[in-house]
């Protein structure tokens, strides 16, 4: 299985399967001279974890990362990283009933028909378990960030669950970290608590939509045509397990608005630089970041795994029925918010690293401003 490597500058080769020993990411291409330790990436994988609570599958992991290389005495060398994650809580007994059936809406059968093997034990690499490597990366990426461009903040939270959505009037930063699903709406917190825990019970899961924002972030990033820094969001968003759909800004939504709607503004603020009436485009423009906030949603769907009975067919193509035992998440969408920040940290360095090689200081002048 080739293509486990994204980046250009600042690259992520994840490895690892569910079931297996261990699990982890080399990073490659990381400047010297980050600060970084177990402890720092540890904050963001325990944000991801499973078991912190009924509304995630229950696998007790402690997600302890190991730094193997690429650190001397607290920063990093320049040279690649390499992090591991072992895993310690595998029960591959659970997949027993899988291993000659496929799961609908799952890759089970996509693998099958490519590889001619898989990994039926939690799903291989097509396990959600694969993203612990990517948080890992981010903690990297991150740690870079707050070195060589210590403006940039990067929040994710969850905007809708099934059918019920935000209101955005309640919208409310501080909130986010106060509930179990990473809502920005106390209320809806509560309301999905509710309606989550009814499909939990009932062996049904359901899908959700997440949110990453990155504010602070400098104009120029990224380039016309091929290395736009949207169609690198994209890319890294839709490679994330179940994820089925990626917006920026406005996104699919701005198909219905007019042009006079959609364009956003531009006014010269108070401090000398542009400013922007509105943020339909996302933080983005040709590919080019404006330095406004980037916004980027995407669209995860429903656990394949349930208790649900589905009908589906065996490998020698006999009809039959399915029911995945083991322990999974109800709503993907929870734990997939720590790794949506992951990716946009790691690809918004990159191409600041890009950024610097090529250009090194926006050229364009604005009223005396880059």
């Amino acid at each position: 299985m080739s293509l486990n490597t994204f980046g250009h500058l600042f690259r992520v080769t994840t490895w690892g399967e569910s079931h297996g020993p261990a699990l982890g990411a080399t990073v490659d291409g990381c400047p010297p001279g980050v600060a970084l330790d177990a402890d720092a990436l540890q904050h963001w994988l325990d944000r991801r974890k499973p078991g912190q609570n009924k509304y995630t599958t229950q696998r007790q992991e402690p997600d302890a990362v190991e730094i193997l290389s690429g650190v001397f005495e607290g920063q990093s060398t320049g040279t690649p990283i390499q992090l591991m994650i072992r895993n310690t809580d595998q029960r591959s007994k659970d997949y027993g009933d899988i291993a000659e059936k496929f799961r609908p809406g799952h890759a089970d059968i996509t693998y099958w028909q490519k590889y001619g093997i898989r990994d039926y034990r939690g799903g291989g690499r097509s396990s959600a378990r694969e993203t612990a490597a990517r948080v890992a990366a981010g903690g990297v990426a991150r740690a870079a960030l707050d070195l060589l461009a210590p403006g940039v903040q990067i929040t994710g939270y969850m905007v809708q669950m099934g059918p019920h959505g935000i209101d955005r009037a309640r919208f409310d930063w501080d909130e986010i970290a106060r509930n179990p699903f990473w809502v920005p709406d106390a209320q809806a917190a509560t309301d999905w608590a509710v309606y989550l825990d009814d499909l939990r019970k009932a062996g049904n899961s359901v899908g959700a939509v997440v949110e990453v924002v990155a504010r602070g972030v400098p104009a120029g990033l990224g380039a016309p045509i091929y290395g736009k820094l949207d169609t690198d969001l994209a890319a890294a968003m839709m490679s994330i397990n179940a994820v089925k759909g990626v917006e920026i800004g406005e996104g699919m939504a701005a198909a219905a608005l007019t042009g006079s709607d959609n364009a956003d503004e531009i006014f010269m603020g108070n401090d000398g630089a542009p400013v922007y009436s509105s943020n339909h485009a996302g933080g983005i423009l040709g590919g080019i970041s404006t330095g406004q906030d980037i916004v980027v949603r995407f669209a995860v769907k429903p656990t394949s795994s349930i208790l649900t009975p589905r009908r589906t067919i065996t490998r020698t193509g006999e009809t039959t029925e399915i029911i995945t035992k083991g322990r999974h998440d109800p709503c993907v969408g929870i734990r997939a918010v720590p790794v949506g920040e992951a990716m946009m940290a790691c690809v918004l360095l990159d191409h600041w690293l890009l950024h610097r090689g090529q250009v090194g200081e926006n050229r364009g002048r604005i009223g005396g401003r880059s």
